[in-house]
């Protein structure tokens, strides 16, 4: 079912929430490019597993959500 052929890593909705700030904005200056190894050793020491390369869409759309102010 999942493209590609990398690892299996931790759902975003794991993680996002525990992501320090800096982290949060290295990720949101580029989020369609790769993950920095910063933010991608701050997630895997969150999750125990390994993080994406680069966030998917779907992960895109998720982080979006979060930023978005809530009525």
């Amino acid at each position: 079912m999942g493209s590609g052929g990398g690892t299996e890593h931790a759902a975003i909705e794991r993680w996002w929430p525990h992501l320090s700030i800096e982290s949060k904005h290295r990720l949101l200056a580029e989020l369609g490019g790769p993950i920095d190894e910063k933010t991608a050793a701050e997630i895997e020491s969150i999750t125990g597993a390994g993080a994406p390369e680069r966030l998917s869409e779907a992960e895109r759309q998720f982080v979006r959500t979060q930023i978005e102010p809530v009525d």
